[in-house]
């Protein structure tokens, strides 16, 4: 201001709302803050404006293709709408995802975003319920009932069901699902199996407890063999134990689709690169962030939101189940 000969007021009308400040005195504000290579306090602008227009941002794992797609769209989303996105990954224990709550509070984040089933603990869930007394908390793909909480999830149970009813449909009865994890959303992929094989009058235990993986994916196959269990059909928890399932039966001589079908979950790019081409059920990732950011957009206007949002996922065709005949 002194080295414009100006007030610090006109200063900051340059700053935050140029259009109000005549264009002589702008361009010779602008031309000071140019030579000094001036850069706007981000923390004295959130408190004079009680808004720091950043977003915090968790999730277990970056490295992920399901979070990354959720991040990605997020981070544009935001940035679209002049926010920043500030990002942690926690790791999948709880210690660590309560301290990273408390660093993004400490932040002074505007609200928060949880990405992933996985910050939804079976019980105990008050770190979270405390969060959201001091900002807004989007959970995606799980739920939790609070004042201050928001929800946008995939219908995870019906995705693994119409997988069921596509298999039987094509005449296949032995049909197993690998789970390989007991997040809230692995919970509702396995609630989705055993529904869809009781109602269909099949074995709903065909249940195989595998490690998350290419590796699980292959061990669950050489159970299966090693027990000499009839096989028709292989239902996955992702993308990627699918594509292990896959490697070890056509490793031990069986044929894709025509003796034994494999279908995926997530529709990731993983989907499209194996041969054969994966049938995977799309639980839209990016369409849950575009709704997330939705609900805060809505919130940060004063309107009123809906606290949970259910989106249905689709079956992708691959060649991993069609061309099957009975």
């Amino acid at each position: 201001a002194d080295l414009a000969g100006v007030s610090i007021a006109t200063v900051s009308r340059v700053l935050n709302e140029p259009e109000k400040v005549r264009t002589e005195t702008r361009l010779k504000v602008e031309k000071v803050m140019e030579q000094h290579n001036f850069v706007a306090n981000a923390v004295a602008r959130g408190l004079v404006l009680n808004s720091m227009q950043t977003i915090g941002v968790l999730t277990v794992d970056i490295r992920d293709d399901y979070f990354a797609e959720v991040i990605y769209t997020l981070e544009r989303q935001f940035t679209d709408l002049g926010y920043n996105v500030l990002l942690s990954n926690t790791g999948g224990q709880l210690g660590e995802k309560k301290r990273y709550l408390r660093i993004m509070q400490e932040k002074q984040v505007d609200a928060l975003i949880l990405v992933g089933s996985v910050f939804k603990e079976a019980t105990g869930n008050q770190h979270i319920l405390e969060t959201s007394k001091a900002v807004p908390v989007v959970l995606i793909n799980s739920y939790l009932a609070g004042e201050n909480i928001y929800s946008v999830l995939c219908d995870d149970a019906h995705g693994v069901r119409e997988a069921v009813n596509y298999l039987v449909k094509q005449g296949r009865k032995d049909i197993y699902y690998f789970t390989d994890t007991k997040s809230a959303s692995g919970l509702a992929k396995l609630e989705g199996f055993v529904s869809g094989m009781n109602e269909n009058r099949l074995d709903s235990s065909n249940v195989i407890q595998v490690t998350r993986g290419l590796q699980g994916g292959a061990d669950g196959v050489a159970q299966l063999l090693a027990n000499k269990r009839p096989l028709s059909a292989v239902i996955c928890g992702e993308d990627l134990t699918a594509a292990g399932a896959m490697k070890t039966l056509t490793k031990s001589g069986y044929r894709i689709p025509e003796e034994v079908a494999v279908i995926g979950y997530n529709n990731s790019v993983l989907a499209q690169t194996v041969t054969p081409t994966l049938t995977s059920i799309d639980n839209m990732p990016a369409s849950m962030a575009r709704q997330a950011v939705g609900i805060l957009a809505e919130l940060f206007q004063g309107k009123e939101v809906s606290k949970k949002i259910v989106l249905t996922p689709r079956l992708v065709m691959g060649e991993s189940t069609e061309g099957f005949e009975t």
